[in-house]
């Protein structure tokens, strides 16, 4: 069972259906393994328990989730036919999901796709790897701005597997800036 947290919450939008939050960096989405409270889902419990009842236990409303690190809005569902929906738009890809993000070094081409499938590393069980084996995975990016050793991009999901856009921009060399798990340098 989920325990309802007071944690703050930055909800931008909820109706009958749906909640949208700006979920902050450092939030970690639902309870797992090695979060078993302190979540977005155990502070949304407070205002909206009526999502304990929609998908699956352990990640009510949940349709999908951002990076611990990663901040941006995230839909959830509060009613069952939004969850269904969602994760039919989510399945279909009729969903246009956006990011932008800074990275290490300077992107040359101003657009460009990166279509590598990514699974499990066999090195490391925590993290993603480009292997052949692996499900399809497709980031489009779009150069936004250039600095002295970064690049601004825009990232457009056309699949959503976990850690994407972190382990398909390290596997182009670009890094996101201040992601040691996948290759960026430290940064203070």
């Amino acid at each position: 069972l989920l325990v309802q947290e007071n944690i703050l919450i930055d909800v931008i939008h909820s109706d009958d259906h749906i909640i949208v939050v700006n979920k902050a960096p450092g939030l970690v989405v639902h309870p797992g393994a090695g979060n078993k409270s302190g979540t977005l889902v155990n502070g949304l419990l407070v205002n909206f328990p009526e999502i304990s009842d929609i998908g699956e236990p352990h990640r009510p409303g949940i349709v999908h989730r951002l990076d611990k690190d990663t901040s941006g809005l995230l839909v959830v569902a509060r009613s069952p036919e939004a969850f269904h929906s969602l994760k039919t738009q989510l399945s279909n890809r009729s969903v246009e999901r956006t990011y932008c993000c800074v990275v290490d070094g300077l992107v040359q081409s101003s657009n460009g796709l990166v279509d590598a499938p990514l699974g499990r590393s066999l090195r490391d069980p925590t993290k993603r790897d480009v292997i052949a084996s692996g499900k399809p995975a497709r980031t489009r990016y779009r150069l936004l701005e250039t600095y002295d050793h970064h690049s601004l991009l825009e990232c457009k999901l056309e699949t959503g597997r976990t850690h994407q856009i972190r382990v398909h921009m390290a596997s182009i060399g670009h890094p996101v800036l201040g992601d040691t798990k996948y290759g960026a340098k430290e940064t203070n």
